[in-house]
């Protein structure tokens, strides 16, 4: 099985639907009405998809709940073959943003990262919501810096930005990522998803970005890719989620080969894989059919998603040398 890193995964969107049907249970919440007779996830379009997204992460409250999650997403995760894993967190979900509370969360999160280290590493990025507005980011931004200096285990790594992209301007939360970077955080936002690519664009001029989330529709602009490819860039593709939610008719359809032949670092992810019937290895089984990739291609996105990791060098040497590469 070919090793692999995934940089580009909502915690709460890896929930599998056995473990939101647990938790339900447990708490007496009855959400039958968002699985199909299978037991999968189910919804009709996007705004579909929000509402049962958000029933699903609905139950899932406190430090005990979000370390059984981040337990099961790692342990599948590595069964798919990943070696290296970050994950997108928010305090707005940990806690609601009370710091109390959100240590809390990061502590019993951290302790399980730690204990699967030796099966899988891991790391956090932590995440404002686009919609919430500016300030409620600069307020998840001192969360994320303050955890930070705190956290001497080096599992929060890094300070991301998700929602809705069509809220705002990524200028508007520059404040927010001078904030993370100033606390040594790494820095990546969703950008050319649900917008072209002015987004892509903008976050990576106005936020100073190392990595893009999707930032597929890049490829809309030459000029754009040859930017991206010359700054060495990384992109966080998702093709099933972007396949699933309908920005690309199939994975044949999918962007990521132009833009990997047009030299600009691709990776491969699984965005919120339940919710859009995915794995890292059907992933990765449909780009080698759609693209002809061999494990040679696959070999080089991952050792550039190794080499734009959120992580201390140490670690990324460690993933290197399971990638087969030493340096």
């Amino acid at each position: 099985m070919i090793p692999k890193l995934e940089l580009h995964l909502h915690l709460e969107g890896a929930a599998p639907p056995a473990f939101i049907r647990g938790l339900a249970a447990e708490k007496g919440v009855d959400l039958s009405a968002i699985f199909d007779p299978s037991g999968a996830y189910t919804y009709t379009d996007f705004p579909d998809f929000l509402r049962v997204y958000e029933a699903a992460t609905s139950v899932i409250r406190g430090p005990e709940d979000y370390a059984r999650l981040l337990a099961v997403v790692l342990e599948t995760a590595a069964a798919e073959g990943a070696v290296y894993l970050e994950t997108f967190v928010s305090p707005e979900f940990c806690g609601g943003a009370d710091r109390a509370a959100w240590r809390d969360h990061v502590a019993a999160m951290a302790e399980v990262a730690a204990r699967l280290a030796p099966e899988i590493e891991s790391r956090a990025i932590i995440t404002p919501i686009r919609h919430f507005g500016p300030e409620r980011a600069r307020k998840t931004a001192l969360c994320a810096a303050e955890t930070a200096s705190e956290d001497r285990s080096g599992w929060v790594a890094g300070f991301g930005l998700g929602g809705a992209e069509t809220y705002g301007e990524p200028g508007d939360f520059a404040w927010s990522f001078d904030c993370a970077r100033e606390a040594g955080l790494g820095l990546t936002c969703h950008a050319g998803e649900w917008r072209g690519p002015e987004s892509v664009r903008a976050a990576w001029r106005d936020l100073g970005v190392s990595r893009i989330g999707h930032g597929v529709r890049a490829v809309e602009d030459p000029a754009l890719v040859r930017d991206l490819a010359e700054a060495g860039v990384t992109l966080e593709v998702c093709p099933g989620s972007n396949v699933a939610l309908g920005l690309y008719p199939s994975v044949a359809a999918h962007p990521i080969a132009r833009l990997a032949d047009a030299g600009v670092r691709v990776t491969v992810s699984t965005d919120d894989p339940p919710f859009f019937h995915t794995t890292l290895r059907r992933e990765y089984d449909a780009l080698a059919t759609a693209f002809g990739w061999t494990e040679d291609d696959f070999r080089r996105m991952n050792l550039w998603a190794a080499e734009a990791a959120f992580c201390d060098e140490a670690t990324r040497a460690r993933i290197k040398e399971k990638l087969g590469c030493s340096t």
